[in-house]
């Protein structure tokens, strides 16, 4: 990967001046926002520790990327489906247990790197396997985004609804397409802005919690032997575990593209291993103390792009204000009354988007689907995973949806003849 000079605004080590600080950090602090709070809104998890974990888990990148590389962490969309059946089965203490171990995953994989490189993981997950799983991740969640948008919390169609989830999809869209500059960058903030305004228009907002919150407030922690009791199951690990694998091949395009923009090459210096550690640690971290697991955002690379103030000192900033942001009780209340009809409305965009991206992986990739191997390997995993199939392995133990799609798409391309070969590009040479 070519190292390209640009015009830049701070590198990666400088540090801002106050008010340029300030004022950078709390932009792409809004940026992660909007996304970052549907997470734990979609999966009963409190927004307020989801906000602390994403700046904890930041900060904790950071230090173990030695502040070589300016990644925001905020809460991961392919963990929802995952973490709402590992719920299902044993409570939400159950699904931080798996997602702690999704963490542990990534520190495995970041040790073997180290040790032996990055092509290993390359064969396992090429395009033609992560591309349709990316794929699976935004179509399974596509009924929950519909049903929010359409139905009132007595579970009844409602009109009101409906217009409001529309209202706020067409706004996150115009803001996206048309308009320029930060506002470019912030759709989603702007959608939940002009949906919420919508809402109390129509007197569907619950103002009381809002009322009653204190302006510090402690969230609503999880911590293992001090508000729960622990406990290990393989179900929850087999939910977890393929997600992860699959995640990781997202941080790497991640770290490509954002290498692209800052002008370095992140996957040499300081090390795919390390910022794979890191996010990692930031996913342990956060799974810790309650929150859902995490990964770097796009919409921060954006941010990047636009600015051309690549400090890490400002990430830095922002995560620290998203922590101070955690503690407002005023904030996570704010938060907690928006409708359903709102993130409805944005998760439909936001879902279609996650499938989407797997659709351009492919493209990107240029994976030939005159190969019969390449639509076989799709076309498994599609209808395996989009359609809920599953296999009981014991009484607690099975694999299902996501987790076995992928799973049966990495054995297919392991088996099946004709694989292609990794370009030496994708490793930075």
């Amino acid at each position: 990967m070519e190292e390209v000079k640009r015009d830049i605004v701070l590198d990666v080590e400088d540090v801002p001046k106050v008010g340029q600080w300030i004022t950078l950090s709390i932009q792409h602090l809004f940026a992660m926002f909007g996304a970052t709070v549907l997470v734990p809104f979609l999966v009963g998890l409190s927004p307020a520790v989801a906000l602390v974990s994403s700046g904890l888990g930041t900060l904790s990148y950071l230090l173990i990327t030695k502040g070589k590389i300016p990644a925001y962490l905020g809460s991961s969309f392919a963990f929802i489906t995952p973490i709402i059946a590992a719920k299902a089965l044993g409570g939400p203490e159950a699904a931080m247990i798996g997602c702690f171990a999704a963490g542990l995953i990534y520190g495995m994989v970041a040790l073997i790197i180290q040790k032996v490189g990055l092509r290993w993981l390359m064969n396992l997950l090429p395009p033609v396997v992560v591309g349709p799983v990316i794929i699976v991740i935004g179509l399974s969640l596509a009924g929950t985004a519909v049903n929010m948008a359409m139905y009132d919390p007595q579970k009844k169609y409602s009109v009101t609804y409906i217009i409001i989830a529309l209202i706020t999809l067409a706004v996150t869209i115009i803001c996206n397409i048309f308009f320029k500059g930060f506002l470019n960058l912030i759709p989603i903030l702007m959608g939940i802005i002009v949906g919420y305004g919508c809402s109390a228009i129509a007197g569907i907002i619950d103002y009381s919690p809002i009322q009653k919150a204190k302006w510090f407030q402690m969230p609503d922690f999880m911590v293992p032997y001090v508000t729960y009791t622990p406990t290990f199951s393989w179900e929850v690990i087999a939910i977890m575990v393929p997600v992860a694998i699959v995640t990781l091949s997202e941080h790497i395009g991640h770290q490509m593209v954002l290498s692209k923009v800052v002008g370095r090459n992140f996957l040499e210096k300081p090390g795919l291993h390390r910022s794979i550690l890191g996010d990692g640690a930031g996913i342990m971290i956060g799974s810790f103390i309650g929150g859902p697991p995490l990964t770097s955002y796009g919409e921060n690379i954006g941010v990047l792009t636009m600015t051309k103030a690549y400090s890490v000192y400002i990430i830095g900033g922002a995560a620290v204000a998203a922590i101070i942001f955690g503690f407002n009780g005023k904030i996570s209340a704010v938060i907690s009354s928006i409708p359903t009809a709102v993130m409805g409305g944005i998760s439909i965009l936001l879902f279609g988007i996650i499938a989407s991206s797997g659709l351009r992986m492919l493209v990107d990739n240029k994976v030939d689907f005159d190969k019969k191997r390449n639509l076989m390997i799709a076309s498994v995993i599609l209808v395996l995973g989009i359609g809920g199939a599953f296999v009981q392995l014991s009484e607690t133990v099975s694999l299902s949806g996501m987790a076995l799609s992928a799973i049966v798409g990495i054995l297919l391309n392991q088996i099946l003849p004709d694989r292609e070969k990794i370009s030496e590009d994708i490793f930075g040479k």
